[in-house]
């Protein structure tokens, strides 16, 4: 009868473990020098080896060459402990014994000696399913066992475990199992099968266990199965129920050339695929993308897909239509794809602020020349009036002594009728002091400075043009809200 890869190849030595470098390092340290302690507890995704690495150092601590990291594996007790039928190594699932009354048959167990071995060690796995009762009744025993007897816990959420518990352990953490080494391991163990297999098919498999080697192997005994004895793509694809990567690289294509018929015709087909996985695959090739450095898709672009395909997750947690959330999403990359047309209008505004006519509205800045006059000003008839000259008093050369007629002299100077001076006055100057009061009412500050500088010069052909003077502060500010600026022209001109 055949096992189980996850159980025929299961790691019988410290040397074997996948991934766990850093555990195993340490507690191989801690046999070879003497240093144990009483209790540990291994915490970690599920099958990151935990149990595994429980069982290899309770050998080790049993071997009869003494307690050391290479267990010899020949001796009475290393055979016993490689068929899990060793009298003391006692492992308990907390799972499914987890009252008072079993913890009080464990303690009971650790008052007697162990019956052939130097140490009686006690396995406890899933140890955080464990009532609070319990972990009470566990407590003082945890904290001084006799020196025979070894705790090993082993849990996938350390959270759940009382502080107390935490602080009498020595607590080792079990990592996620790197998917290259996964990959690694796969291919070794379908060639010590004699099995044929394509690498993609295994990455694909390796990547789907998530860090645990348990979940890959157990889904690569599945594959082997449905793909009869050949492990490729179309299978493992189909088994696990997920689009093939070739189908996601031709609509990523279709995408950058806004090929809206070919997005269509993918939205059509991936029909019998569920929406989710298709985002979730598809953010997996953005990483890959990303990583490649590929020159077509840029940081950019990729971070923009990321966000839309974020977005669209979140819609169907709401429990919205999956195939309009995909193709909402799809449509949606294509749109962010003018991020290009942007960066073309920041770099007109950049022009537009440097004085550069890129639109109907023309800016001048001038040199400033000492040898003329530093501006051109244009005079409103309200300001003509408020120069005219007061009549002054006519001293006329008539002596006469009647003071009547030194009054019907001196005129007052209401009297002058502002209409009969005739100045021209271009009629695009009101509308500019329209703008003004205009700037003014959105911001004082920004209406002061617009005054001060810029000074209007002419609007023919349907172009304004004015002059600035402004420097330093005022130049910034003017640059600062030029949009507004620009808006307000459009509108009032």
């Amino acid at each position: 009868m055949s096992l189980a890869l996850a159980r025929k190849y299961r790691p019988a030595t410290f040397d074997e473990l996948i991934g766990q470098e850093t555990v195993s390092q340490t507690l191989s340290l801690a046999l070879d020098g003497q240093r144990l302690s009483h209790a540990y507890l291994f915490s970690g995704l599920r099958g990151s080896g935990k149990t595994s690495t429980a069982r290899i150092f309770a050998k080790a601590l049993l071997c009869e060459k003494g307690a050391t990291s290479h267990p010899c594996g020949v001796c009475t007790h290393c055979m016993m402990a490689n068929e899990n039928r060793h009298m003391d190594i006692i492992e308990m699932d907390a799972a499914s014994n987890r009252g008072i009354d079993d913890i009080k048959d464990l303690i009971e167990h650790t008052k007697y000696k162990p019956s052939s071995a130097r140490f009686k060690i006690f396995i406890i796995d899933e140890v955080h399913m464990l009532t609070n009762q319990a972990f009470n009744a566990l407590l003082k025993t945890l904290e001084e066992p006799p020196d025979f007897v070894k705790f090993i816990l082993a849990t996938t959420d350390p959270l759940k475990l009382p502080a107390t518990i935490l602080s009498r352990t020595q607590h080792f953490r079990f990592k996620k199992i790197p998917q290259h080494l996964v990959l690694k391991h796969l291919e070794y163990i379908l060639n010590q099968e004699n099995i044929e297999y394509e690498k993609e098919a295994l990455d694909i498999l390796a990547r789907s266990g998530a860090g645990s080697l348990r979940d890959s192997l157990t889904l690569t005994d599945q594959a082997i199965v449905y793909s009869k004895n050949f492990v490729d793509i179309n299978t493992v694809t189909g088994m696990l129920g997920i689009i093939e990567p070739s189908h996601l690289e031709a609509l990523l294509s279709d995408i950058m050339m806004k090929d809206k018929v070919k997005v269509l015709a993918f939205i059509k087909m991936a029909g019998e695929y569920e929406a989710e996985m298709i985002l979730d695959e598809l953010t997996l090739h953005l990483k890959e993308l990303l990583l490649a450095g590929d020159g077509t898709f840029n940081p950019m672009i990729i971070e923009r897909f990321f966000r839309v395909i974020a977005e669209s997750k979140g819609l169907l947690a709401l429990g919205s239509d999956g195939e309009f959330v995909l193709s909402l999403a799809l449509f949606k990359m294509m749109e962010s794809l003018e991020i290009k047309d942007i960066d073309t209008m920041i770099r007109g505004l950049e022009r537009e602020l440097r004085g550069v006519e890129v639109s109907e509205i023309m800016v001048s800045t001038p040199v400033v020349d000492v040898s003329r006059p530093e501006k051109v000003m244009t005079i409103t008839q309200e300001e003509i009036v408020a120069t005219l000259p007061k009549v002054e008093k006519i001293e006329t050369k008539v002596k006469e002594s009647t003071a009547e007629k030194k009054l019907e002299i001196e005129k007052k100077p209401e009297e002058v009728d502002p209409v009969a001076v005739k100045v021209q006055v271009n009629p695009h100057q009101k509308t500019f002091q329209k703008l003004l009061e205009k700037i003014y009412d959105r911001n004082y500050e920004l209406g002061s400075c617009f005054e001060r500088n810029i000074h209007f010069v002419s609007f023919e052909e349907n172009k304004l043009s004015w002059e600035s003077i402004a420097e330093e502060e005022d130049k910034k500010m003017l640059r600062r809200y030029w949009g507004v600026i620009n808006g307000f022209v459009k509108d009032i001109f």
